[in-house]
């Protein structure tokens, strides 16, 4: 781990790796395409260049956003002063769709997520905003009825105003910034539309060529959003999409006024609680309360498939009543706010 990657210590990414570390989960990267970094290499699988039709131009990047946000998921982290994902253990699926962080259109993304459907992802990471379209919105219903989890960048100040396409769709997981100090970060937007918050400023990560680079935005804070839900989906293999999308919000570290709200959403992730905690199902309205010795989180039966499988369901605007077992002790809930904590973390030297 690299000093500069100062959102490792932030989630406390040592605890979380003794859980998981995203094995198996394949996790597609809509972008720029994905540079073969060293640090990156033995996590890349074979994608495609949607709008060129070759396959050989996924491991081609000539922007370095793309290999960027690829680093904050699954960078392995074996090269002296490199680069750690948040799953490095996990499978990146590179799809280019645009050539540069400032281009691409809308039916472009929608046929890059159509191949992600169609290769069979878990994970859909795209640190892109836009216009609404169309095709766009059809292919992210698909791919949602496909029981994957899609996160999405809810946008950067000053350019974007509100938060844009395809984060603001039903089902997506809006991702906004928060910065050192765990305040919502000035670059990021605020919207009815945030779901959680993740770090966003000056984000380490690697870059083309061989080298590393370090970004401000909710694109690389989308990232990290993604490689959480690569976590919780090796964690919990057979919990819907849905329901891994509750996760990381029922157990995000409320911020900002008391509740949801626009800044911060539903909370800062919290990856060793979104891979521990006891979260109710969706929709539960009451869970006795259970013994601090109980085993595993309820959501998850991990060692049984589901019967349900809610790929179609709104992240949005769901109230969980329930329990959450952290460290423990248990606390009564009433909404997806859980936690509060409003001290920031220690700093870490660049």
């Amino acid at each position: 781990m690299h000093i500069k990657q100062w959102h490792l210590e932030y989630l406390s990414i040592n605890k979380a790796h003794q859980i998981a570390r995203g094995d198996g989960v394949k996790v597609a990267v809509l972008d720029t395409g994905v540079y073969p970094h060293p640090d990156l290499k033995r996590n890349l699988l074979p994608g495609t260049d949607v709008k060129s039709g070759n396959d050989e131009s996924a491991w081609k990047d000539t922007d370095g956003h793309g290999t960027a946000m690829a680093g904050l998921i699954a960078a392995h982290g074996q090269v002296p002063g490199g680069a750690l994902g948040i799953a490095p253990s996990a499978n990146i699926l590179p799809i280019r769709f645009k050539t540069s962080n400032h281009e691409g259109t809308g039916a472009d993304l929608a046929k890059a997520v159509d191949y992600a459907v169609r290769s069979g992802v878990e994970v859909i990471s795209i640190s892109s905003a836009g216009d609404p379209d169309l095709l766009e919105q059809k292919s992210i219903q698909r791919a949602i009825a496909a029981d994957i989890v899609i996160v999405a960048a809810a946008g950067n100040r000053p350019n974007d105003q509100t938060v844009r396409h395809p984060a603001a769709y039903p089902g997506v997981i809006a991702v906004g910034g928060i910065d050192r100090d765990g305040n919502h970060a000035e670059v990021s937007v605020a919207g009815a539309e945030v779901d959680v918050v993740a770090p966003a400023v000056e984000i380490y990560s690697t870059g083309i060529n061989g080298r590393y680079r370090v970004g401000t935005g909710t694109s690389g804070a989308t990232a990290i959003v993604a490689g959480a839900a690569a976590l919780v989906r090796a964690k919990y293999p057979y919990l819907p999409a849905d329901e891994v999308a509750h996760r990381l919000t029922a157990t995000a570290i409320d911020k900002g006024p008391p509740g949801r709200d626009d800044q911060y959403g539903y909370g800062v992730i919290d990856l060793v609680a979104a891979l521990t905690a006891d979260v109710p199902p969706r929709g539960f309205e009451s869970v006795p309360a259970t013994s601090p010795d109980a085993a595993g989180p309820t959501t998850a039966a991990a060692d049984e498939p589901q019967a349900d499988g809610g790929g179609a369901a709104t992240v949005r605007g769901l109230v969980t009543l329930g329990l959450l077992v952290a460290g423990g002790v248990a606390w009564a809930l009433v909404v997806r706010h859980r936690r509060r904590s409003d001290d920031p973390p220690p700093r870490v030297s660049r």
